[in-house]
């Protein structure tokens, strides 16, 4: 058998995360969810991020039995890591801002963070800049409209660089740019050569190969044994609610040798008008 890891994201920003897993691990099994019908998780707060991932992953892990469960998006991440890890006995794995290595890489003391406006403002990320960037210059971004951007990229539609300079407009009439910029958001790797473009000589750093690296270590603790052979191991993907941008997304997972690509099964998140975010499933027994 192969390990079957569970990747989750609002958005395909996590599929940037999978790029570094096929680069570092061998064959594995990968069931991708993605919750486009609450897309984007940077505008949620942290109790609904609490209440909807929960509520979509519990039950999900609890039918699959998966070996590893990565939460590949950095707002939900910074929200949810203790509640899935109190409620789950499997590894969970987040992905979180790269500010340890860009305060090591700064030449000038400058660094940016580019990021959701809810990871932007968290208090967890307060907390990694004290730890590991107290000692330099950090700049704060936070943007919605870059994650929109991302996910329209990979259905073809072309990124208009004008509109990632007045994003970035902050940083670019600085006297003295940040010379590191963190890719804060999942999202934003998928669309790094446009950020560079506009950003110039700025060294753009992620998270994707720390979290490749903490997976691959991560599965040999658990002492398997992982079949090895030519065999390609299954890739399914799950999406929350199926509309034209979902759908168009669809040829893009394709070429990522996904042989399924369906609506998640509605029984495991129906809910109600007065609980948006919760999921029934979350009650039910599996």
């Amino acid at each position: 058998m192969f390990p079957h890891i569970v990747v989750f994201d609002s958005g395909v920003g996590g599929l940037s995360i999978v790029q570094s897993l096929d680069q570092s691990l061998g064959p594995y099994q990968l069931t991708y969810l993605f919750d486009n019908e609450f897309f984007p998780y940077g505008e949620l707060s942290r109790e609904q991020l609490i209440l909807r991932v929960t509520h979509l992953l519990i039950p999900l892990c609890q039918r699959l039995n998966p070996d590893l469960l990565v939460i590949a998006c950095n707002t939900a991440s910074t929200a949810v890591l203790d509640s899935l890890r109190s409620q789950l006995t499997i590894p969970v794995v987040g992905v979180v801002p790269a500010i340890k290595p860009a305060a090591q890489l700064t030449k000038i003391g400058t660094i940016g963070l580019l990021a959701t406006p809810a990871t932007i403002h968290r208090t967890y990320t307060d907390a990694l800049i004290q730890k590991f960037a107290a000692h330099v210059q950090v700049l704060k971004l936070g943007s919605s409209q870059l994650v929109r951007m991302a996910e329209q990229s990979l259905t073809g539609e072309s990124i208009n660089l004008a509109d990632i300079e007045t994003i970035l407009q902050p940083w670019l009439e600085r006297s003295i740019a940040p010379d590191v910029i963190v890719l804060g958001c999942t999202h934003f790797p998928l669309i790094r050569e446009p950020l560079s473009q506009v950003l110039g000589s700025a060294v753009l750093i992620d998270s994707g190969e720390a979290v490749a690296r903490r997976i691959q270590f991560l599965l040999k603790s658990l002492h398997r044994h992982y079949q090895s052979n030519s065999i390609a191991a299954s890739r399914i993907a799950f999406y929350t609610k199926k509309n034209a941008h979902s759908e168009s997304l669809q040829a893009f997972f394709i070429k990522l040798n996904f042989t399924q690509f369906n609506p998640y099964p509605e029984v495991l998140f129906d809910h109600s008008q007065d609980e948006p975010l919760v999921s029934v499933a979350g009650t039910q027994t599996h």
